[in-house]
């Protein structure tokens, strides 16, 4: 589809709004839920002129109706993880390569090139189900890294520490890519003193293993633990087909075909200016053939040059695996 060709091609802010109205206007004709949600706010196609005229559908929408803008084979559906007796989300995936193309351009534009790196997922309870966005992208990096201990760990914590130790005398590059609560074990059991040459990504979750906490005060732990200076993480979720990245700080980028941001808590339609708090909006055009305009129940705040962070969750939302702390 040469819509999905585009979207990869964005190069500034002027060639992301003409082609978000481009898929918008794709997803009013094809998405027949989507389109009634617009249409009981009174938006139409032809009333959307500006990209801040584009209506967010609530993120919940995933959980109850299937979300898609095209008539293709459904070729996986990535879920949530949930908590037990929750229901969760389901996201119908009619083109893998979109996705693959996503998350591959989405590693090279934030750390280069992935042969470079030996990959090391450390993400326990994601891959003891089925279904998971996460694993699915690891298991495709891992694949193209190229390198022997490049590789999941489930449980392995020795034969980690092993690899690691291994890459520190070698002075390899390292991309450790782990959920919170194993990270946190990881140290707590196995302290070990990296450099610069490792990378920590931590993607969120606690999955009911450890008490929910903040960002800051788990990065702090990791950093001692690990003795490095910063910790990166990653912001994604089932119903996204893109990443956004954190190099520190808990600043989040972008890539240039993703967007963010943020809604007025007391009037969701209203959006907010830079520096204020409220729910995190999200413009994916990776997710061309579902809903590439979702309303999370994150809440967070954007900076400069559309960096942001994230600041918890609504009360009403379900605690999820989805590389967010509560507050």
């Amino acid at each position: 589809m040469m819509l999905a060709e585009t979207i990869f091609s964005i190069q500034n802010d002027t060639q992301f709004e003409q082609v978000a109205l481009r898929v918008f206007n794709h997803q009013y004709i094809n998405n027949k839920i989507y389109q009634r949600f617009c249409n009981l706010l009174g938006v139409t196609k032809t009333s959307v002129n500006c990209i801040t005229d584009i209506p967010y559908l609530p993120i919940d929408f995933f959980k109850h109706e299937k979300i898609i803008s095209d008539s293709a084979p459904i070729s996986k559906i990535f879920t949530s993880s949930g908590t037990t007796g929750s229901i969760t989300s389901k996201h119908y995936v009619s083109d893998l390569s979109i996705y693959e193309k996503s998350f591959r351009q989405g590693f090279l534009h934030f750390y280069g090139d992935i042969k470079e790196y030996i990959i090391l997922a450390l993400l326990p309870s994601y891959l003891e189900r089925a279904g998971s966005s996460l694993v699915y992208m690891a298991e495709k990096l891992i694949q193209d890294s190229n390198q022997p201990e490049s590789d999941f760990y489930l449980y392995e914590t020795e034969k980690l520490v092993t690899v690691l130790q291994k890459c520190i005398s070698e002075n390899k590059k390292v991309l450790l890519l782990g959920v919170s609560f194993a990270l946190l074990d990881l140290v707590e059991n196995h302290p070990i003193t990296l450099n610069d040459n490792i990378i920590v990504i931590e993607t969120g979750g606690m999955k009911g293993r450890r008490k929910e906490m903040i960002r800051e005060e788990l990065h702090e732990i990791l950093k001692n633990g690990f003795n490095v200076s910063k910790i990166h993480s990653e912001y994604g979720m089932t119903e996204l087909l893109s990443q956004a990245y954190s190099k520190g700080g808990g600043i989040f980028h972008c890539p240039p075909w993703m967007k963010i941001s943020i809604r007025n808590p007391e009037d969701p339609l209203t959006l907010l200016s830079t520096n204020k708090t409220g729910g995190i909006n999200v413009i994916d055009l990776a997710n061309i053939n579902s809903c590439s305009f979702i309303a999370t129940q994150d809440l967070g705040k954007i900076h400069k040059e559309n960096s942001f962070e994230i600041l918890g969750r609504f009360d009403h939302s379900d605690i999820r695996g989805c590389n967010l702390m509560a507050l």
